[in-house]
């Protein structure tokens, strides 16, 4: 990421020499759900701060609440991390640290700067305050540091009953910024923890917990969303009454929100536990794990990134945004297939019976070095629907009555009739062809049509599931809020070319004139995979000429 202003601030602290070490970053996940884009910009953010200055990223698991957490997250966000193309430095848990937290809050209390308290979450609540005015005073607030710290002792020792005790910080109950006035920093919780068992039953506040992770591990420069930015000042005076000879300097940069998605994992784990997804990775859904099944590639997502940069404002970035940069990415990489989704019946009455041939067409239009492929034609052929119109609209180049298109890399075909059904409709397409136009063969280019369209040949064609699909959720007109589209996949059965029933799991292909698609990694099976479309072709974005 070029010239945005968090890299501004640590050119400048290098230039000063305010650490004596290379600058230490940090992506600090809480194992409580999968990864979403959002995730996505703070790892290559912080991940690619550390590589620019040549100093190293730590993966932390910021699991400082045992309720929320799980093992299965945890190894979620690895594989999450090292897809985009990440390696950390070190893997650390917060939960290491609790030791040394137990310490830092005894050093608080030895300095008259935490006390223990037994006020109720409600009784906090009420004596806080407002923005207007100041909160009162809790009535533990004189307590004596020696028994502050028996207490504490005693916390850990599981004398207490969760809610029944806890530290708080001694600061300003008059202070402007709320988070200033005596925040709780340590509370009991009896439950047993992923990482560390049944050994505390006592666990740090996240606002206490996180600059003293930071300071343990020697982070330079902790970049966090902007919700933190009003939790800085305590951030600042946890590590200035703990005494650490270098803090780390906390940075807020703008969360990355889309449209038309869900990007909370609270909100997310309600889909998911509801069964309105199939699951945390749902190609619908904007999970790092979602994304990936879907087939958008680390490569698309980085360059999205990098694209929308880092601001101090938060602001609302349009889906195709990103859609732009996985089309981008992968108009060069796979190789396109004929698939047709809406098929209708196409008659080439001039053909010889029993009749089949191989045309050749190419992988990619964009990439002559992918070659070409053989695939097979005959006299019964299926097109799209919408490549034929009885009476066609204006500036229509496909098939109607009495015109001719070539079809791709085969050849000119001339409508001559149709054949419908009772109630009216079209049901067959019929045409005769021009044996002479075979694409590749020499003048078969000199007579020029206007229209080009794909097919299938209907006595080898395979049957594909393909789901297509569109925006996960959309704005309520009255909360303004996204809300979940039940009807926003689509299930249908294509008629693909032959070889699209030996494509792998996780196998990319264009499917020629309508998108990209990709063999699905859960559902697919040795010759029968299953179709997820990824993006179409059209784009409604585009990036700013320079």
């Amino acid at each position: 990421m070029e010239g945005n202003f968090i890299h501004d601030i640590i050119e400048k602290d290098i230039a000063e020499g305010k650490y004596s070490h290379n600058i230490i970053t940090r992506f600090p996940p809480e194992p409580n759900g999968y990864l979403h884009i959002g995730h996505a910009k703070s790892i290559c953010l912080n991940f690619g701060t550390a590589l620019k200055y040549g100093g190293v990223c730590n993966l932390r698991y910021d699991d400082t609440n045992p309720v929320k957490e799980d093992d299965e997250f945890v190894g979620s966000i690895e594989n999450d991390v090292r897809w985009l193309g990440f390696e950390w430095a070190n893997l650390n848990y917060a939960s290491d640290y609790f030791e040394k937290m137990y310490e830092c809050a005894c050093t608080l209390i030895k300095k008259g700067l935490a006390y223990a308290s037994d006020m109720t979450q409600e009784e906090m609540r009420a004596t806080r305050g407002t923005l207007t005015e100041p909160g009162v005073n809790d009535r533990n607030r004189d307590r004596s540091p020696e028994e502050s710290l028996k207490i504490f002792e005693d916390m850990r020792a599981g004398k207490y009953a969760d809610g029944e005790m806890c530290i708080r910080a001694k600061i300003d109950m008059a202070s402007p910024n709320i988070n200033m006035r005596d925040p709780v920093i340590y509370r009991v919780l009896h439950v047993s923890h992923q990482h560390t068992g049944d050994k505390w039953c006592i666990y740090p506040m996240y606002d206490f917990a996180h600059p003293l992770e930071d300071a343990i591990e020697g982070i330079t420069h902790s970049l966090c969303t902007l919700e933190f930015e009003d939790h800085r000042p305590f951030y600042d005076w946890a590590l200035a009454n703990t005494d650490w000879p270098e803090p780390p300097q906390q940075i807020e940069f703008a969360k990355l929100n889309l449209t038309n998605t869900i990007m909370s994992k609270r909100n997310i784990k309600k889909l998911v536990e509801e069964g309105q997804v199939e699951g945390w990775d749902d190609p619908r859904l904007c999970t790092i794990a979602g994304m990936r099944r879907r087939g958008y590639t680390p490569e698309a997502i980085r360059a999205f990134c990098d694209a929308i940069g880092v601001a101090k404002a938060n602001s609302l970035i349009d889906m195709s945004q990103l859609e732009y940069f996985v089309r981008d990415d992968l108009k060069n990489k796979v190789e396109s297939r004929f698939v047709i989704s809406r098929p209708i019946k196409l008659t080439i009455t001039n053909w010889p019976e029993g009749k089949t041939e191989l045309c050749a067409v190419e992988n990619n239009a964009n990439v002559p070095e992918m070659g070409s492929r053989e695939v097979p034609f005959s006299g019964q052929l299926y097109i799209e629907q919408d490549d034929f119109m009885e009476v066609p609209a204006k500036k229509y180049f496909r098939l109607y009555p009495g015109n001719e298109v070539r079809l791709k890399g085969a050849y000119f075909v001339t409508c001559t009739g149709v054949v419908k059904d009772e109630a009216g409709n079209v049901t067959e397409v019929l045409c005769t062809y021009d044996p002479d136009t075979k694409s590749g063969t020499p003048g078969a280019d000199s007579r020029k049509v206007k229209g080009t369209i794909h097919w299938v040949d209907a006595q080898t064609a395979v049957r594909v599931p393909v789901r297509e699909y569109g925006y996960l959720a959309y704005p309520n007109e009255e909360t303004g809020k996204n809300e979940f589209d039940p009807n926003s996949r689509t299930e249908l059965t294509a008629y693909a070319e032959p070889s699209v029933a030996q494509a792998k799991a996780g196998e990319r292909f264009q499917f020629f004139r309508s998108g990209y698609y990709i063999a699905d990694s859960v559902l697919s099976k040795e010759g029968a995979p299953v179709f997820n479309q990824i993006v179409g072709l059209k784009s409604s974005w585009k990036p700013e000429q320079k």
